[in-house]
């Protein structure tokens, strides 16, 4: 009965998983249009008719006269010619379509399903979930833009990029969670209470570390101490109380945001360690058993890429590497999610 389930499901299970691989670009074309200041180049939110770019040197003059009007441009990159806009606009203009293209993923195969009935009652409320995260999304992210379309501010807020990529995860976890339930066999699924809480915290601190993150690229937090072990020369940096407040330091402020997201990347790394030892007292065989060593082997993965990431740091943060610690880092996500899956008690329908 449940092989035929399994194999009733695979085809959705298939397109869920399509979907989580194009959310993960999607995000990181986002850090790119970050980190080469692309966010604002695009000046009007057009679902359709934006689809194509500016198609002859009328339109991009146009598209460019209404960015000049910006302070960004006015501020920064007054510099700009008409060809140094084309290529920020390049990156904007791809991380729409891309989201464009992921919408269409999703729609079409979805009509299909229904018509072919491959869609059953016991899926239509994470359907609906999934396509209310997906358009929240997107509403999240034109607000962002919207956010710095004015004469003051020349970038967007870094609170609402780390808003705008962690409703992100949010959606790719709870895509991969969808998926997981329509592949998954119920003989891999484990009651072990104590691991599974364990799981859950690490994932909220996973969570508190990725919002950082968001900071570190939000304010290029990297350029502020581009030293590893220690930050300029100090285990404990000068100027991370300065702002006024503790709040504020400690989402304002550069350098603590940097001794923040380091502090919590050896923590983590030393949780994963003891989660991982933990996880060995799981049934032999099992699934849960055998993928135990995917988080350590991310997490020493991620913590490499970002010492590299500050190390290669000088005038710019090299955006390779800040991109494939961004990938590791939700790679590492979804592990743990997959973990807290393979956990949860039999009984539990969640």
């Amino acid at each position: 009965m449940e092989k035929s389930r399994l194999k009733q499901q695979r085809p959705v299970a298939i397109w869920l998983y399509i979907g989580v691989g194009m959310l993960i670009v999607q995000v990181l074309l986002g850090g790119i249009t970050r980190l080469t200041g692309s966010g604002l180049s695009i000046t009007e939110w057009q679902p359709i008719l934006g689809a194509l770019p500016p198609m002859n040197e009328a339109a991009w003059q146009a598209a460019f006269d209404k960015y000049k009007e910006i302070a960004q441009y006015q501020y920064v990159n007054s510099h700009f010619t008409l060809s140094d806009f084309k290529s920020i606009y390049f990156w904007e203009w791809f991380h729409r379509d891309w989201a464009r293209l992921i919408g269409f993923v999703f729609i079409i195969p979805f009509i299909y399903f229904v018509v072919k009935k491959k869609i059953d009652r016991s899926m239509i409320q994470p359907m609906i979930i999934l396509f209310i995260l997906g358009g929240l999304q997107g509403g999240i992210g034109w607000i962002m833009v919207q956010s710095g379309l004015n004469q003051e501010d020349l970038y967007v807020s870094h609170i609402r990029l780390a808003v705008h990529f962690i409703s992100a995860l949010v959606l790719v976890g709870y895509t991969c969670w969808f998926a997981l339930k329509l592949s998954t066999p119920n003989r891999e699924l484990l009651a072990v209470p104590r691991l599974r809480r364990f799981n859950l915290w690490l994932i909220l601190l996973l969570t508190l570390q990725l919002i950082y993150g968001a900071f570190m690229a939000g304010l290029h937090a990297a350029l502020s101490a581009n030293t590893w072990p220690d930050i300029n020369g100090m285990w404990w940096p000068a100027g991370m109380f300065t702002q006024g407040s503790f709040l504020t330091d400690i989402t304002h402020n550069a350098i603590t945001i940097q001794f923040i997201h380091r502090g919590l990347a050896y923590l983590i790394t030393i949780l994963i360690f003891v989660w991982w030892w933990k996880a060995s007292e799981a049934r032999e065989n099992s699934l849960l058993r055998t993928v135990r060593y995917l988080p350590v082997l991310l997490v020493i993965l991620q913590v490499v890429l970002g010492v590299l990431t500050l190390l290669g740091t000088r005038v710019k943060i090299p955006i390779t590497q800040a991109l494939l610690h961004q990938g590791v880092g939700m790679l590492l996500l979804l592990s743990l999610i997959w973990t807290l899956f393979l956990s949860r008690n039999k009984a539990v329908r969640d």
